[in-house]
């Protein structure tokens, strides 16, 4: 083969509108359809993969030094990854970590993860910056045997994520309870053995390290299914409910999400707490609306603006639909906003202890400039019971 010559390609994204890159594949073989987003984070591609709120979607990582830090079960935040697949920019480099167990090829070859390298990923970014997250369809095939036309119709097949209750596909199956907390130098994760609070978290696609954090700041954890009704979550006689994060359309899993959450408000005054899709089920319980955004964010570097304290935090993000602000009802405040675009990243009501943030303040990956908002939720609860 002459020097020049280039390799075939082994993997393929189509994208609705005809657009077809070319590249390396990785991982898993076969074909998979998604919504196509990217993430701008530099650490933590194994926790954003098995980030639920990542089902439905294919991520895009702009960072292109992918895979140099290996998997480990220990950055696992499900027991397997949501996100449909993987796109970057070079080839995973080799682990150079002394928590790599096994690398990132053969991990999502292992779980089943389609991944592309060696696409222009600045070039694939600013379209979807520019036109919306598009349908899309990925490809492996070690022979380079790609039918275009049809994977161009399959990304256009895709029905996106408008109206797709996906809550209920990635939440648990029964309820549990969790003790585990926070990963510290040296000991590692830990359990907790004397929990002042009772919490109930709501499964919409719960991260485990939001779990830790909840278990961290002195809290006992029930963790029931996303369907759980207002008498299954009151049963439990807890002091604070916890509504965790998750993927899909909030107005279609509201169907069921924001009756419980009415439920509890209107029989009990226990604080309530929630990210991401969290916030936008109590935003909708409140009588807000939620809007699909055009391309989302995502990724571990967004500067978020407390509007009661002027402090600017850093924070992490993935959601593609937000809380319209221009909805809220009186007697519900907004406290958070973003400074990329203005967008609403925060509420809280004015006479309750009940609010929520649209970030990721666990950090899993991402800075840790909001773990307080858990320490203010356990401060809330202690507030409740001396009232």
């Amino acid at each position: 083969m002459p020097q020049n010559a280039q390799a075939k390609p082994t993997a393929c994204l189509a994208l609705a509108d005809g657009t077809v890159f070319f590249g390396k594949g990785f991982g898993a073989t076969g074909q998979t359809t998604a919504e196509l987003c990217f993430n701008t984070a530099m650490t933590g591609y194994q926790e954003i993969m098995t980030d639920p709120s990542y089902a439905g979607q294919i991520v895009t990582f702009t960072f292109p030094h992918i895979g140099n830090t290996g998997t480990t079960p220990e950055d696992d935040e499900t027991a397997e990854p949501f996100a449909a697949g993987m796109v970057v920019k070079w080839d995973p480099t080799e682990p150079s970590s002394w928590r790599s167990t096994e690398d990132l090829q053969n991990w999502l070859r292992r779980t089943g993860r389609i991944a592309i390298g060696g696409l222009d990923t600045r070039r694939l970014t600013r379209a979807i910056r520019h036109q919306g997250a598009p349908h899309v369809a990925l490809a492996h095939d070690p022979d380079g045997n790609f039918d275009i036309a049809a994977l161009v119709s399959a990304a256009r097949a895709f029905n996106g994520l408008v109206g797709l209750d996906l809550a209920r596909e990635v939440t648990c199956a029964q309820s549990y309870r969790w003790d585990e907390m926070r990963w510290a130098w040296p000991q590692g994760y830990q359990r907790q053995t004397a929990p002042v609070h009772k919490v109930v978290a709501i499964d919409y696609g719960a991260k485990r390290n939001i779990l830790r954090c909840l278990a961290s700041s002195g809290c006992d954890v029930t963790v029931l299914p996303a369907t759980a009704t207002a008498d299954d979550v009151l049963a439990l006689s807890p002091d604070g409910l916890f509504l965790s994060n998750g993927p899909g359309d909030p107005e279609a899993t509201g169907a069921y999400a924001v009756p419980m959450i009415q439920g509890v408000m209107e029989r009990a005054a226990m604080p309530i707490f929630g990210i991401c899709l969290g916030h936008q089920m109590l935003a909708l319980s409140l009588g807000a609306r939620t809007i699909k955004m055009n391309h989302g964010h995502h990724g571990a570097n967004h500067p978020v603006k407390d509007l009661e304290t002027g402090k600017v935090e850093i924070t992490s993000m993935n959601h593609g639909f937000t809380v319209d602000s221009q909805t809220l009802p009186e007697g519900v405040k907004e406290t958070h906003v973003s400074l990329f675009d203005g967008s609403n990243c925060g509420i809280r009501m004015t006479d309750r202890p009940v609010f929520s943030v649209q970030y990721h303040p666990e950090a899993s990956p991402g800075p840790q400039d909001s773990y307080y908002l858990f320490e203010r939720f356990a401060a809330a609860m202690a507030d409740q019971k001396v009232s």
